[in-house]
């Protein structure tokens, strides 16, 4: 309990209780509103540490499981904190804009991507060479465009088990492509928004930079903690494997050692008659015929 007294504080003083005008909340809201003060939706708090544990146990299981999580955040002061995290856990992110499609239409924006990757492939190896300067500068140029908007999906193979957006409301583009492909949805939900249009909510003023932050950090962590429970049960079945292999080498070497002395004592066994000194048997018959007496 003390734990989560503790995280409260620290929600508290990043602002998360702080919502929107009254005038402009959504009443699905009203389960995680504490009060109103001069005409502002304060959120309970307690309400938003529960969710928060709820998701972040969710996204552990995610990433333990080896799937990818993309983190959404379109908005000014969520661009940065959410790019940074999503990079900390190397996870596939979308912080500029939101492409229409990049859920739905995953193979083209795939061809996208390979594009991307072969313009700095060209640029890098020097194959660019041979084109005139401004044919450089032009591919240059896409390349940085391209790399804004594809950059934090470049190294996603195929499509998220699951999305964190921040502010549902803002991003209802990526959650709609999400829905429609049944991808779990996890979101930042402010008093303006339906909480449920996500599968995990989080009431949280999603508008503060502190605020958004200290969510995202939670959220990270626990997908820290869930890759690295995934990476030790990975080196324990390594460790299995190897001892295996050591017991399997082991046996075929016993198997060896008794095929070849089962051979030496076969070939003694067949040997033993024609032994130096032994008296040769005289055959009834040959090549000439039968011997007579």
């Amino acid at each position: 309990m003390e734990n989560n007294t503790s995280l409260q504080q620290q929600l508290l003083e990043a602002g998360v209780h702080f919502g929107h005008l009254k005038k402009k909340w959504n009443p699905k809201m009203l389960p995680y509103i504490f009060a109103e003060k001069k005409g502002i939706h304060i959120i309970d708090l307690n309400k938003t540490v529960e969710h928060l544990q709820e998701t972040a146990a969710a996204l552990k299981q995610i990433a333990k499981s080896g799937k990818k999580i993309m983190f959404v955040a379109t908005k000014k002061q969520a661009k940065e904190i959410v790019s940074e995290c999503a990079k900390k856990v190397n996870m596939p992110y979308a912080t500029e804009r939101w492409l229409g499609g990049m859920l739905t239409n995953f193979n083209t924006v795939r061809k996208s991507v390979k594009k991307m990757q072969s313009i700095e492939k060209m640029l890098g190896d020097g194959s660019a060479e041979s084109l005139t300067k401004k044919e450089r500068l032009t591919l240059g140029r896409d390349k940085d465009k391209m790399e804004k908007v594809l950059g934090g999906i470049a190294q996603l193979g195929r499509l998220p088990a699951a999305l964190f957006l921040v502010d549902i409301g803002h991003e209802h583009i990526a959650l709609a492509e999400a829905k429609r492909l049944g991808i779990q949805t996890f979101g930042m939900v402010d008093t303006n928004c339906d909480p449920n249009k996500v599968d995990f909510s989080i009431p949280a003023n999603d508008d503060a930079t502190k605020s958004i932050a200290i969510i995202t950090n939670y959220i990270t962590a626990a997908i820290a903690e869930g890759l690295a429970e995934r990476q030790a049960s990975k080196d324990d079945e390594g460790e299995v494997e190897e001892g295996n292999n050591e017991l399997e080498a082991k046996a075929k070497r016993m198997e060896a050692e008794a095929n070849a002395e089962g051979g030496r004592a076969k070939r003694g066994a067949g040997a033993a008659p024609s032994a130096p000194g032994a008296p040769k048997r005289r055959t009834t018959t040959g090549s000439r015929g039968p011997v007579r007496k």
